[in-house]
């Protein structure tokens, strides 16, 4: 009888080449990517991120001397460059002799340190593999220093405030060094300071090296004058050659870079709740460059109507409305946005409530209009409406438009002011109790207003400062106009109008 084998098939080729030693080792060798997943699969804990294997071939190609690679908190940067890319540019085919890693504090770098020791001590496969190492025994840099004997190479982990000037191993100049979050937000709070980082990263860590010296930088974006943003800008502007990556947990499509980590919305938005603090959630994931200083309007100025309260008729009310342009319906563009406000009074005794449920759709040319037209049929049976669109570009040709139909329309010139500008100036009003919010309907409003330049849209806090610095510009005068006193309040029933 003739006897048969059965093959055990793998799915997993890393199954298959981890079972070979020599395969292993020259795979391991030639790759980085496969270096990692060989000896540090224990840090494999979700499918891997496209953007993870671009960090990867950014630490394989040679030809990148200067890579600046800027990625979310717990996107594993740290992992596969410090740690991982610090052994493999060593070990593997690129066989770097002397690799220098700076981090902020000393504390970092002894933390980094002892992280690579542990795999080399512990990890026995890359023992096995690629040993023997050893410890340096003595010297100024003992502590902070491992020496690979097979290959002549050493690894050195400092920090910041320490001096390496002149640093060589036997012969050998840094050939490859490694920035980890060398900034934090003390250094980057002053001019002084940043000035400082940039200097020092001018003068010290890039003469250390030599040529063909390789210099990758990770971190986070701390200040839109940081040591990154600075480097990405001479990188920009062709001043510098080099690679700047940038890899937010959601991108500005609002895709997800690491879906195989967070599967759903939901897990992310779990994420996002856990941080608690929203300014710490801009900046740590979404790498959104904030600080307090960029706050406007804050949330605890924002003060609240249940019910516009009756005047006296003398107070001449009428409703404005702010309209933000914005003609094109793709997914990614800005929406048209219009904000209504009852407003009454003049002077001191100004008063404007924001009408709730604001326009904030994506429009064609001709939706824009018929809904403009739509909320002035509905508000002048109640109130003397005008409406405010700044006139500039296709703006200006709407507001010629709509008055052409006979609109109470009125183009507003912003004045050269930017946005953050135009928002402070209604700041005050807003602090003041002047503006109240509807308690229900003005939620995406306060959003825009209290998170600008961190939401991703602020098209009706546009249409709301086009609108109300207007109306605070003329305080409004007084109106010859008689006001509608009919029903049993001036104000109609505009609070349960839908729009």
């Amino acid at each position: 009888m003739k006897r048969t084998t059965t093959k055990i098939q793998t799915n997993n080729p890393i199954d298959a080449i981890a079972k070979d030693r020599v395969v292993r080792q020259t795979v391991a060798r030639e790759s980085h990517l496969m270096f990692f997943h060989l000896y540090f699969s224990h840090y494999v804990k979700y499918p891997i991120a496209e953007f993870q294997k671009d960090i990867f071939r950014i630490t394989e190609d040679t030809s990148n001397k200067l890579a600046c690679i800027v990625a979310f908190r717990g996107s594993a940067k740290s992992t596969i460059v410090t740690l991982s890319y610090s052994l493999w540019a060593i070990l593997g085919i690129q066989q770097k002799k002397f690799v220098v890693i700076i981090c902020q504090t000393q504390a970092q770098a002894r933390q980094h340190m002892m992280n690579i020791r542990r795999e080399l001590e512990n990890n026995k496969l890359l023992k096995s593999d690629m040993g023997p190492f050893q410890e340096e025994t003595g010297g100024e840099w003992a502590m902070s220093s491992l020496v690979f004997t097979n290959t002549n190479a050493r690894i050195m982990v400092v920090s910041v405030e320490q001096s390496i000037r002149g640093t060589r191993h036997f012969e050998h100049r840094p050939d490859l060094l490694i920035l980890d979050d060398v900034e934090d937000m003390n250094s980057c709070k002053t001019m002084e300071g940043r000035n400082k980082t940039f200097d020092w990263f001018t003068r010290e860590v890039i003469p250390l090296g030599d040529i063909g010296t390789r210099t990758i930088i990770v971190g986070n974006l701390l200040h839109d004058d940081s040591l990154m943003m600075r480097l990405r800008g001479k990188i920009e502007a062709k001043e510098l050659r080099g690679l700047y990556k940038w890899y937010p947990l959601v991108d500005e499509d609002g895709h997800c870079l690491w879906p195989g980590k967070f599967e759903t919305e939901e897990k992310i938005e779990e994420l996002r709740q856990s941080v608690a603090n929203e300014l710490a959630w801009q900046q740590e994931y979404l790498l959104t460059i904030i600080s307090d200083a960029t706050r406007v309007v804050f949330p605890e100025w924002i003060q609240y109507y249940d019910e516009i309260p009756k005047v006296d008729r003398y107070t001449y009310p009428i409703i404005a409305t702010g309209v933000d342009l914005a003609i094109s319906q793709k997914q990614t563009a800005d929406y048209t946005a219009m904000v209504s406000a009852v407003v009454h009074g003049y002077g001191e005794e100004l008063r404007i409530f924001i009408l709730p449920n604001s326009i904030n759709e994506r429009l064609t040319f001709p939706g824009i209009i018929k809904t403009i037209e739509q909320l002035h049929t509905r508000f002048k049976m109640t109130h003397r409406h005008v409406m405010y669109i700044e006139n500039v570009q296709a703006q200006d040709y709407l507001v010629q438009r709509l008055k052409e139909k006979g609109l109470p329309v009125e183009g507003v010139n912003p004045g050269g002011n930017d946005k953050r500008t135009r928002i402070a100036f209604t700041s005050e009003a807003i602090r003041s109790g002047i503006i109240k919010f509807s308690r229900k309907g003005s939620e995406l409003l306060i959003a825009q207003l209290a998170g600008f330049g961190l939401e991703r849209h602020d098209d009706l806090a546009d249409a709301f400062t086009t609108m109300v610095n207007k109306i605070i510009e003329t305080r409004p005068p007084r109106s010859k106009i008689r006001p509608f006193m009919g029903g049993k309040s001036v104000f109609g029933d505009v609070m349960n109008m839908k729009f």
